[in-house]
């Protein structure tokens, strides 16, 4: 049996989301989020295929997509780290807060050991 544990308000957590261009990428950063505990979980996600103007130019390009649960203390040091593995000019990293959600025990319990 699955136990759900329902979590309401998980103040100073955040939800990271950033694209990369090839899998080894993406699990690079993966593996040193976690390894350097600045993250409990990140997901890759991909291939995916994402369309965007750059320069001008209207671009299509297969990536692989970063899910990543860290604490907004802790945002600049995860944004460096993304930033030295990221292969692009202006990476797009996006932080969204998490407010509710089910299965977070984990992030929980790590983020309190981090704080």
């Amino acid at each position: 049996m699955i136990k759900v544990i329902k979590v309401k308000y998980l103040k100073g957590y955040l939800q990271l989301i950033t694209t990369v261009n090839d899998k080894e990428q993406a699990l690079e950063i993966a593996r040193r989020l976690v390894k350097q505990g600045l993250t409990a979980c990140a997901q890759v996600i991909g291939p995916i295929t994402s369309a965007y103007r750059w320069r001008g130019i209207i671009e299509v390009s297969t990536e692989w997509l970063c899910f990543i649960k860290s604490k907004e203390e802790i945002y600049e040091e995860v944004e460096r780290i993304i930033k030295e593995i990221h292969p692009c000019e202006v990476p797009e990293i996006i932080a969204l807060p998490i407010k509710k959600g089910t299965r977070l025990l984990g992030v929980v319990r790590w983020g309190s050991k981090k704080g």
